[in-house]
Order: C-alpha cells, then sequence, then structure tokens
C-alpha cells in the first residue's frame, strides 16, 4: 500500500480559537435583489387580480362556481398576453395556456349544467303542482318521466281498470287531463281530478303482496289523458334515486288522505281539490295516534272516524261510503304505510 498517496489530514490544535474579527464573511445569498426592476405591464396586474377576485368570492354565491372559472380563464387569457408581447417568456405563455384550456373546459361544463330544463307543455302544470314545490329539480323531473313512463288516453266511457279482473302489479299513472269516476260493486266512491294518482291506493296496499287484482272500478268520464309509469322499472328507479323515493312516499300518502277525506264530499270539484293541495295535508293537522284510531275497525273508533269526516253529507251515507271505501281499498293494510 503506497502510503504517500493518501492525503494528508488537517489537524486543528485543542487550544485553537479562530480569529472572527479579521475574518471574512461571504454573503448567504449571492442573488439578492439590490436594483429592483421596473414594475411590470398593467396587463400583468389585471390578470393578477382577476385571480384575486376569483379566489374570494365566498361559496354561499349562488353561482361562485362559474364567475370563479370564469375569473381564472380571464387570468390566464391575460397572462399569456403579457408573457408573448411584453416579457417574450415561453415557458409563462405555455403553463399559462394548459391552465386556461383546463378552466375553459369547466367554465363551459358549469354553463352547459346550468342551462334551463325544457319540460314537455303536457307535464308543465304537473311539475308546477306536485313536484316543483317539494323542490324536485326539472332535471330530476325529466328523468323521471322521460324513460321508462308514456302518455296514454282513454276516452269518455272507457276503463281504467276493472273490478277483480285488472292487475294491480303493471302501473301506477297520474291523471294529466280529465275526470275519472270511481266506483265500488256498482256504488259511487270519488272523483278523480288532473294531477291525482289514479291508482295510489293500490299501489300501497300491494307493495309487498304481488298478484292482486283492483277491488273497484275505475272509468274515464271525460276524454282523459295520463303519465302511466311501469311500476317495476319506477321502483327500480327509486331505489337509485333516495331523494325522489321519499318525494314518491308523501305525494302518494297525501293522494291517499285527499282520497279518504273526498268521501266527506263525493262532489268535490277540482277547484276544491287544489285548495286541499295548497292546504296542509291531514298528517299535519292532525296527530297519527288520532288518525289511526279514527280508521280502526273497532265500533267506538268507527264514530271517531265518523266525526273527524262529518261534514256536508249525512251521518248514514257517510258511513256506507267509508265501509264502501275500506272494502275497496283495504284501508287496514294501508294504515301501517300511509300514517308511518
Amino acid at each position: 500500500m503506497n502510503t504517500t498517496a493518501m492525503s494528508p489530514l488537517t489537524v486543528t490544535p485543542l487550544g485553537f480559537v479562530p480569529d472572527l474579527k479579521n475574518s471574512t464573511l461571504d454573503p448567504l445569498n449571492e442573488t439578492a435583489c439590490e436594483n429592483w426592476k421596473e414594475i411590470h405591464h398593467l396587463v400583468f396586474h389585471v390578470a393578477n387580480i382577476c385571480f384575486a377576485v376569483g379566489l374570494v368570492i365566498p361559496t354561499t354565491l349562488n353561482l361562485h362556481m362559474i364567475i370563479l372559472r370564469g375569473l381564472l380563464t380571464i387570468g390566464c387569457a391575460l397572462f399569456i398576453i403579457w408573457a408573448t408581447l411584453y416579457r417574450c417568456a415561453l415557458d409563462i405563455m405555455i403553463w399559462n395556456s394548459v391552465f386556461l384550456v383546463v378552466n375553459l373546459l369547466h367554465f363551459i361544463y358549469l354553463v352547459y349544467k346550468r342551462r334551463p330544463i325544457k319540460i314537455e307543455k303536457e307535464l308543465s302544470s304537473l311539475y308546477k303542482r306536485m313536484f316543483e314545490p317539494l323542490h324536485v329539480p326539472p332535471e330530476l323531473f325529466q328523468r323521471l318521466t322521460g324513460q321508462f313512463c308514456n302518455i296514454q288516453t282513454l276516452k269518455t266511457g272507457q276503463a281504467y281498470a276493472a273490478e277483480d279482473k285488472t292487475s294491480v302489479d303493471d302501473r301506477l299513472s297520474i291523471l294529466l287531463k280529465g275526470k275519472m269516476k270511481v266506483s265500488y260493486r256498482g256504488h259511487f266512491l270519488h272523483n278523480i281530478y288532473p294531477c291525482a294518482f289514479i291508482d295510489s291506493p293500490e299501489f300501497r296496499s300491494t307493495q309487498m303482496n304481488r298478484g292482486e287484482k283492483f277491488q273497484v272500478t275505475i272509468i274515464a268520464d271525460d276524454n282523459c289523458k295520463f303519465l302511466c309509469w311501469s311500476r317495476e322499472r319506477l321502483t327500480f328507479f327509486l331505489e337509485s334515486e333516495p331523494f325522489l323515493y321519499e318525494i314518491f312516499k308523501y305525494l302518494i300518502g297525501k293522494d291517499i288522505t285527499n282520497k279518504l277525506y273526498s268521501l266527506n264530499d263525493p262532489t268535490l270539484n277540482d277547484k276544491a281539490s287544489k285548495k286541499i293541495d295548497r292546504q296542509p295535508s291531514l298528517c299535519s293537522q292532525l296527530s297519527v295516534m288520532q288518525m289511526r284510531n279514527s280508521m280502526a275497525s273497532t265500533s267506538d273508533s268507527e264514530d271517531g272516524l265518523q266525526m273527524f269526516l262529518r261534514g256536508t253529507s249525512s251521518a248514514s251515507s257517510l258511513r256506507s261510503n267509508q265501509q264502501e271505501f275500506y272494502n275497496a281499498y283495504g284501508v287496514s293494510r294501508l294504515q301501517h304505510d300511509i300514517f308511518c
């Protein structure tokens, strides 16, 4: 081993103290700014103002994301102009071009989502009367009515459902135009007016029991037009949309209570039914226990229901209508579904 080729180590004596007074300190930052350059062009500052304004927009503003992306797009465009015309910096221009494309695409997407949804003329009144007050977005309503349902018509005298013949498993419908008459064994029960479910009691009472038949006859009392869903596909769709599922539960429950209320006045017209729709539902006016007790099958609770529905009809005809409604719609099976 050649020891002469090794580099000698520098040994510092133990008592050596460096002379800090005579030593020269190097600057910590050799690139420290001694002379500031002149201020950049106005375009540069306007671009930064756009960024600053976009970032301080409160999120509570309805269009805050669209405004933010729009200001970022304008700022990036101004930076490209500044880098190209006044700075001649290729890297700044390239990076801001990338940011411009990203923000512009996002801006276009957000504007597209905010586009006005056109609802068919035949369905506009249905949306405004039933779904818009419950804050259902137009795009969700369009999905509900545009995929697995169709509009059907019935002429005067044609039957929508025949007692003990028509299956209740196939469809759920809402009347759009005209008037329908519901009867049980030849006895008139109530009318159905536009923007009301046609077969809500059957839909509710047979959710767990398939293969049953209509226990009432529903006949078109006028030229009718109704919106009809496939029951199976509607159920599958509502399972994927929890918000809309709860909306349907409320609407169907309210529709059934309105049908119960109409027993008090079988001649209830469409104008009066609209007033009922604008009023709080029966469930909000009475306690659940009171309504359950009024609909029980015992003699005492029948008297309570009679008092609850007391109005223009006589007590004898009212009791007859109530019993027919119970037999026709199977109210005993509906109690838990409607009021729970």
